[in-house]
């Protein structure tokens, strides 16, 4: 295993702890030894000592001897009993000058004393010591210690050379034979506890730190196995990352080339998702994809991978390909899988995914270049119907150009005046009597001419820009109406995007109006049904805000989203806008006359106004007028156009001018039906 640059710095550390711990073992050890030699050699000492001054007070006529005068039978006694006088086993008696005059182990051969002569027993005569000298002239002891197999001896003795002393002189020398092996062993026993004590607490403090280091060891294992981990996978679902996922396509193309099985690149996102994080909240949003991404791993096999692109939008490498029926059948069933709702905070959200794909051998060779086209693949699925599959198509190529194009010039038209606002008339229920315009916004393209708002509006959603194209709709908006009769409102449409930016939106409002001297009252603001599906508290917050400035709030295209009916009275509406789907099918089908009948009703007892859009013959304005719809927009009663060429015939007049109905009496179908407005 290979150490990481702090790991083997560390394991370097706990080796020299080691040695350093061994050495000082070692040192201990001959620390020991030398305390204990020198330990006997002080006991030796001290006994010496006290073996003289006793043989120096006890043995009589002690000074004669030492002076060559021979030793008393009295004194060779006393001298006799000493001689196994404790830890003693053997002595020897000198003159100062170092002349021997007695040795311990020659004293029974004889039961005389010396003569005059002074001949020392045991001693040749004339024999000097030199360590003798040494005390004499040096006033101090020597003890020579000796380990020694003899059987006439200890195992371990030592030899001191003491002087015998009186009044401050030296009268003569003694060697001293002791006896330390008993001692020997008692210091070597409690140096050996010691020792091991000692050894034991290195020991503990050496395993401390080999185990310390060891748990680092694991820990940063674990910690550098977790960022290759994160390395290679997304944090929020486990799945692979974009950049492992290349090289996993990477290896598959290699493979491939070198005669191996096929494979191919599915792309996926999440339809709906944004109208999930804008209405439940970012959290929602994560739990969704988290959701997602495990479903994909049930639903593939062991030997595909699954890999999160960005955001909402996640890969499928689908390995040993033989024919594109495959890839069909793996998309089909990822769509179906995922086709089930979510179970968020105890509410159920449909999240389904669209599927595009690219197959190696039919839509490319580079992994590369596959992954692109399962993108455009994707793009053209979502196209079609959410929650469907689709191979790869060339046309995709130019699209997707175009879409870029388009996001690209929007960005710069926002800038450029090539933006600009017509305002469709609201008229009551009468038809004749105008009650203001909503705004609706345009753009002429310098070389493509008119786009329409269904074409650059998603495309706006999708780069980021609805936001200051929201900012720039309302003011402008705001400071044409400022210009209208007084009796005339406006109505601007709002992004769920806006409603992000919480209080800077209440902000915006107040700001616009105010640069425009519109009054708040004048103003309706329309939102969609898809920003209300969570109820999250700040859009609950950010509408009380704009209906407390006395901004009036409208539900746009009513009916078509999930739990319409419930949000009547959760939220504060002033009005709400029956979508055009049911005005075209007004007078073709029985049961949309009475879905309109009920709604009509159900708004009026919450003293809700009611708007239809879309009307476009004299029949479906009969129909909703029977129904009793308040409001009603529509190309028969009024076409979109420019500020410039609005007249607001039928608005109504001040108090003191008479007011001329104005009948419509000249209804005619249209012949054909507007795309998006």
């Amino acid at each position: 295993m290979k150490l990481s640059l702090p790991l083997a710095k560390g394991a370097r550390s706990v080796a020299l702890w080691l040695l350093a711990a061994v050495a000082a073992l070692l040192g201990m050890a001959a620390a020991m030894q030398l305390a204990a030699r020198a330990q006997l050699e002080a006991d030796a000492e001290h006994v010496a000592l006290n073996w003289a001054a006793f043989a120096r007070d006890t043995v009589p006529d002690l000074e004669q001897a030492f002076a060559g005068r021979g030793f008393t039978l009295e004194a060779l006694r006393q001298l006799r009993r000493l001689r196994q006088a404790g830890e003693v086993f053997r002595f020897k008696l000198y003159d100062p000058n170092g002349a021997t005059l007695l040795v311990s182990d020659e004293m029974d051969r004889t039961q005389q004393p010396s003569g005059a002569t002074g001949e020392p027993l045991g001693a040749e005569p004339g024999e000097q010591n030199s360590s003798v000298r040494a005390v004499v002239l040096g006033g101090g002891n020597l003890i020579e210690l000796k380990r020694e197999e003899r059987s006439d001896r200890p195992a371990v003795y030592s030899e001191a050379y003491v002087p015998v002393l009186r009044g401050g002189q030296v009268l003569g020398v003694v060697e001293v034979y002791v006896d330390q092996t008993a001692r020997e062993r008692r210091i070597a026993k409690a140096f050996r506890q010691v020792a091991l004590a000692v050894a034991l607490v290195l020991l503990t403090l050496v395993a401390a730190g080999a185990w310390q280091w060891w748990q680092r060891l694991r820990t940063q294992r674990r910690a550098d196995e977790q960022l290759r981990y994160l390395a290679r996978h997304d944090m929020l679902t486990g799945a692979l990352n974009r950049a492992s996922f290349h090289e996993a396509l990477q290896r598959a193309q290699k493979r491939a080339q070198e005669g191996g099985a096929g494979f191919a690149v599915l792309c996926l996102d999440v339809d709906g998702f944004k109208d999930i994080n804008d209405a439940f909240g970012h959290a929602a949003g994560d739990t969704v994809l988290r959701a997602t991404a495990e479903r994909l791993r049930e639903t593939v096999r062991e030997l595909d991978l699954v890999a999160r692109l960005a955001g909402d939008q996640f890969a499928v490498l689908q390995a040993g390909v033989r024919s594109p029926d495959e890839v069909s059948v793996l998309g089909q069933r990822l769509a179906a899988a995922l086709a089930e709702a979510h179970q968020v905070a105890g509410q159920a959200l449909q999240a389904g995914v669209s599927v595009g794909a690219a197959v190696y051998g039919n839509d490319g060779l580079d992994s590369a270049e596959l992954l692109h086209k399962a993108e455009q693949a994707l793009l053209r699925a979502k196209s079609h119907h959410r929650g469907g599959f689709s191979f790869y198509d060339a046309t995709m190529d130019e699209q997707l150009q175009a879409r870029r194009a388009i996001a690209r010039d929007l960005r710069q038209a926002l800038y450029a005046d090539q933006l600009h606002l017509n305002f469709q008339p609201l008229y009551e229920r009468d038809g004749c009597t105008l009650q203001g315009y909503e705004a609706l916004v345009r753009w002429s393209h310098p070389q493509r001419g008119a786009i329409p708002p269904s074409q650059f509006i998603p495309i706006a959603e999708e780069c980021g820009l609805i936001e200051d194209l929201g900012v720039w709709v309302l003011a402008r908006a705001c400071d044409v109406a400022s210009g209208w009769p007084e009796s005339l409102s406006l109505s601007v449409n709002l992004s769920a995007a806006q409603f992000r930016q919480g209080d800077e939106l209440v902000r915006m409002v107040a700001a616009s109006l105010e640069a425009a001297g519109l009054p708040a009252s004048r103003l309706e603001l329309e939102i969609t049904e898809s920003l209300l599906m969570g109820n999250t508290e700040q859009v609950v917050k950010t509408l009380h805000r704009l209906t407390a400035m006395g901004v009036r709030i409208v539900m746009d295209d009513f009916g078509t989203g999930y739990s319409s009916l419930a949000y009547l009275w959760r939220f504060p509406f002033d009005k709400v806008k029956i979508d055009r789907a049911f005005t075209q099918h007004l007078d073709s089908d029985p049961k949309v006359a009475l879905i309109v009948r009920s709604i009509v009703s159900l708004a009026h007892s919450l003293n809700i106004r009611v708007n239809a859009e879309g009307v476009e013959t004299p029949a479906q304005l009969r129909s909703l007028q029977a129904h009793g719809c308040d409001e009603l927009q529509g190309f028969l009663l009024g076409r979109p156009a420019p500020a410039t060429q609005l007249d607001h015939a039928g608005a109504p007049l001040a108090a003191n001018e008479p007011k001329l109905p104005r009948a419509r009496t000249d209804f005619a179908p249209l012949s054909t039906s507007p795309a998006a407005l």
